[in-house]
């Protein structure tokens, strides 16, 4: 069972060889830990994961929450996983001891969320988005507010959500219209309609703070009046006793493709005397607000993408192994024995494209990890700030790499099962499904996609876009100099090249004001920036393997071996698309500009 949510040697080697996250506990906040204490937290998200989350993901997949009389209704299992989790500690694991956190670092704090997705994303939606929220009021809130709302939340008494989408907006939140009226004791009344949230209403907790963006009377037109409110289910008194039921109606659940088990809602925010609701931070900054807890789902989402596709893949590698099917090719005799489907070339590309991918795809997680505790921890000023500008230009594409070649993974695992894939009787289906929403929530690809080409890669003159790329020719020429990996190095300058000259064309066209020609393909570009980033991640893990095969690591020779040839696979297969990507983008292509309403 732990086989199939992660190989724990790729665990192992991508947070202590590859991203070395030993060397974080040189900041004073993990001076309590070692290898050995991170390694235990690991060990019980995964005793968890299997043992509590893993057993009845199909379940809710086939039983999922229910609307009945005017409450949800859902699988037991559910609830008793996240009780666990929260007596356990992991559900705060990242945070202070002092609020009932484990206080680890970044990168084993995300692989112990990760483990639960992997086992069942939707049981962990729950605790994913109330640990979000805390977070976000530990940032924007008040005092007040961090003891009354997020405290209880970390502590797993509260759960929260983060409702921002209306029924006639979708993600254009510029055009929302919930309404939130000031009172005479500083409080407000909120009056609107919100859609699509996820872990909005359930049995699960004592109480639910909502988490919503809502315009004040006064607020000018767009995104700059928005504003963020705190909006519990039950309101809660000074004491931090319950008191009455707030004005937040369940109007309907939502029903999905995949991502059964986290319920989908409709809430009406004002049915009666209106919602009651308090501000955080300073009016008409709230979308502003928003994006603390809205950054860190996204990166929440890739990692999801990833852990999706890694069970897959890891199912499909067991089944091809397991399976025996058809005869090598020349092999003439009918009567001779079936071979396993690993043994077909064609199955095994498949594999590697998916091992390709899906531990391209930690390693970009936890890349991002690591600049999370570089942004909050690094030892001066210039190193946090560099840190934080880097996780900026790297968001939009942790979490939508994942979520398109990840997802594909999952196909592919489909695909490796044959006709059987394609029936509920195995859980690869499943995980296709489940994966199908991370490509839209949290923001769109074309959202992402527009995010890094409009802004990101912009940002303080692109400085932060140029030291990536410093980054990644630093280790083309540690490359260069292996006999091996020589070629690898080779194809991701390419790539770098390419996609430099295609960031100029398009900048340019930016600077005369051409907005809508320079973003046409911004989700094209996204994917270009995204297989660059990886194939740098990836030579990075085969330089690591090569020094693991000389002695210099802790995993079998096997394991680095199959490191070094997934390294070559993706340079010679993949990083090519960047490359051919990065033509039609320099040309400036206006194609689908050009394709009018009619014409479709």
């Amino acid at each position: 069972m732990q086989q199939k949510i992660i190989n724990p040697q790729d665990l192992a080697f991508q947070l202590y060889e590859l991203h070395e996250v030993e060397t974080t506990l040189r900041f004073d906040r993990y001076a309590d830990h070692s290898r050995d204490t991170l390694q235990a937290a690991l060990d019980l998200a995964l005793k968890v994961a299997t043992e509590e989350f893993a057993p009845h993901a199909r379940l809710v997949d086939e039983e999922e929450p229910r609307f009945e009389n005017g409450r949800v209704t859902m699988r037991p299992e559910v609830k008793k996983a996240l009780d666990v989790l929260r007596d356990t500690g992991l559900m705060a694991a990242s945070q202070d001891y002092e609020r009932g956190g484990m206080q680890l670092p970044a990168a084993v704090a995300q692989m112990c969320v990760g483990l639960l997705k992997g086992a069942n994303v939707g049981t962990q939606g729950y605790a994913g988005l109330t640990i979000a929220a805390a977070n976000l009021i530990v940032a924007q809130g008040s005092d007040h507010q961090q003891q009354k709302y997020a405290e209880p939340m970390m502590a797993g008494r509260f759960f929260g959500t983060m409702c921002l989408t209306e029924p006639h907006a979708g993600s254009s939140l510029g055009d929302l219209r919930t309404r939130a009226e000031p009172r005479e004791d500083g409080s407000y009344r909120l009056f609107g309609n919100k859609i699509y949230i996820s872990g909005g209403d359930h049995e699960l907790s004592e109480n639910i703070i909502h988490m919503v963006l809502a315009r004040l009377p006064d607020a000018p037109a767009g995104v700059k009046g928005i504003s963020l409110f705190i909006v519990p289910k039950v309101l809660v008194e000074d004491d931090g006793s319950l008191g009455e039921r707030n004005d937040v109606a369940l109007a309907g659940l939502i029903h999905k493709m995949g991502y059964r088990g986290t319920t989908s809602t409709m809430l009406n925010f004002g049915e009666k005397e209106g919602a009651v609701g308090y501000l955080v931070g300073e009016p008409n900054n709230g979308l502003a607000a928003m994006f603390h807890m809205m950054n860190e789902a996204r990166i929440g989402v890739g990692l999801g993408s990833v852990m999706l596709g890694y069970t897959g893949y890891l199912h499909a590698l067991d089944y091809a192994r397991e399976r025996k099917q058809g005869r090598p090719i020349g092999e003439k005799d009918p009567n001779s024995p079936q071979v396993p489907l690993i043994r077909h070339a064609d199955i095994r590309r498949m594999l590697l494209t998916q091992k390709a991918y899906v531990e391209g795809g930690l390693a970009l997680c936890l890349q991002g990890a690591v600049l999370v505790d570089e942004k909050k921890h690094g030892e001066t000023e210039a190193q946090r700030t560099l840190a934080a500008g880097l996780l900026d230009l790297l968001t939009p594409i942790i979490k939508s790499w994942p979520s398109q070649f990840c997802l594909e993974a999952n196909s592919l695992a489909i695909q490796i099962y044959g006709g059987y894939g394609y029936t509920r009787e195995y859980p690869v289906e499943q995980f296709y499904r489940d994966n199908r929403l991370n490509p839209i929530h949290e923001g769109t690809h074309g959202i992402q996609g527009i995010d890094l080409l409009g802004r990101k890669v912009s940002m303080a003159g692109g400085m932060y876009y140029l030291e990536l790329m410093k980054r990644i020719d630093a280790t083309i020429d540690e490359a260069r100099a292996n006999e091996r990996l020589a070629s690898c190095a080779s194809q991701l300058s390419l790539a770098v090249n390419a996609m430099a000259a295609a960031t100029d064309a398009i900048n340019s066209e930016k600077l005369a004001g051409n907005l809508e020609k320079a973003l046409a393909n911004a989700s094209l570009y996204l994917e270009a920036f995204g297989h660059t980033v990886v194939g740098w991640l990836w030579l990075r893990q085969a330089l690591k393997a090569i020094a693991g095969l000389d002695g210099n690591g802790g995993q079998t020779a096997d394991f680095y071996e199959g490191k070094v040839k997934a390294c070559e696979f993706f340079a010679r297969y993949e990083l090519p698309k960047v490359v051919s990507l990065s033509e039609l983008l320099k040309a400036l292509d206006t194609t689908p500009l050009e394709m009018a309403d009619a014409e479709f």
